[in-house]
């Protein structure tokens, strides 16, 4: 479920520091730039907001793990390399600011796969002509997942010695449960499980469904090609008894 896990819509809580660049974006990077940010507003700040919500195109920061002709940005910014990134495309559904204390202040961002915090925070810094890098970051959220519903670790070790591990665990088609579901035959069931399509239905608006049995087996992962009109399994799982 990995996979699927990723594309989900995330949340996170940033601490933003205005005033102060560096080379990774965030706490932990070289100092590149100071500027004065006594100037700078809370109104100024929203005031940039617009132009970092919906679709939106960042330029990935040096230090992370997308590649360049084999290597990982970082690889290369630790060397003291840097190439060109092209602009990547990023969706951010959410901006709000949570707390104002100058020079910090804090946003929750309610974003697609593959934003970059650091870079949104970069972007701000810059349109402000202050600088600013990220101080602090927490991910509350990604899809049905929420911090709130959390475990210490403390509390999992007490849940393997006490045997109550399994009250813990989300059914596999959880983090689906947004998808359509549809209920086949046996003989549909015995073709899933045999890697053959199905014909289901049009599709187009939805690119995967999830496919249970007539007993209410969770059976599979189904994808739409518009091109054959047909549902094929992407993946197929096994029952507990191994069928």
């Amino acid at each position: 479920m990995s996979p699927f896990i990723v594309e989900a819509h995330k949340t996170y809580q940033a601490e933003i520091e205005l005033g102060v660049s560096t080379d990774t974006y965030d706490a932990e990077g070289k100092v590149t730039q100071r500027v004065n940010p006594a100037h700078i507003t809370r109104k100024q700040v929203e005031g940039v907001f617009p132009s970092l919500r919906g679709t939106i195109l960042q330029k990935p920061p040096m230090y992370s793990a997308l590649k360049h002709q084999g290597k990982r940005l970082y690889e290369l910014a630790r060397a003291g390399i840097e190439v060109e990134r092209d602009d990547r495309r990023a969706e951010v559904f959410r901006l709000e600011l949570l707390a104002w204390q100058p020079p910090l202040f804090t946003i929750e961002v309610e974003c697609g796969k593959g934003t970059y915090i650091r870079s949104m925070v970069h972007d701000l810094g810059q349109a402000l002509g202050c600088g600013a890098h990220l101080s602090k970051l927490v991910r509350l959220r990604c899809g049905l997942f929420d911090i709130h519903d959390s475990l210490t670790l403390p509390q999992l070790e007490d849940s393997f010695q006490h045997n109550y591990w399994q009250d813990f665990l989300y059914p596999m088609d959880a983090v689906l449960e947004h998808w359509l579901a549809v209920i086949v035959s046996k003989e549909n069931e015995h073709a899933i499980k045999n890697g053959r399509p199905l014909a289901l239905g049009d599709g187009e608006d939805k690119a995967h469904c999830r496919a249970y049995s007539l007993d209410g087996r969770f059976l599979a992962v189904l994808r739409f090609l518009p091109e054959n009109g047909l549902w094929h399994p992407q993946k197929v799982f096994l029952s507990n008894n191994g069928t």
